[in-house]
């Protein structure tokens, strides 16, 4: 599965310095950070609309989930790209916390 995050986040680093009048990702980077965020911002919020909905028709409001978390994680992902974060440090720290309690590892956070 990773192999299509490595994938994307190769085409990802391409396009960060590209034409922005012919690269979506490129005017996202052309416009800044914030326009970056408001985008995350706004993708969740589409994704929380359509999990809510989830349960009334299942095969289509399903299908609207996913699309909406992929375009979450898209727009995650440019972001990490704007920041110079690699997205492998994310699975990285998913990879870290699997095995310890969800409670117990933000226990140690919060003792940080």
């Amino acid at each position: 599965m990773s192999d299509i995050l490595d994938q994307l986040g190769d085409v990802l680093q391409q396009r960060r310095h590209g034409d922005p009048e012919s690269s979506y990702v490129a005017s996202l980077h052309a416009k800044g950070l914030n326009k970056i965020l408001e985008k995350i911002g706004e993708e969740a919020t589409e994704t929380i609309l359509a999990a809510k909905d989830s349960g009334h028709n299942l095969d289509q409001n399903h299908q609207a989930v996913v699309a909406e978390t992929a375009d979450l994680w898209f727009h995650s992902l440019v972001m990490l790209s704007h920041l110079d974060i690699d997205h492998r440090a994310v699975l990285d720290e998913l990879a870290r916390r699997f095995g310890i309690s969800g409670l117990d590892e933000k226990a140690a956070r919060r003792a940080e």
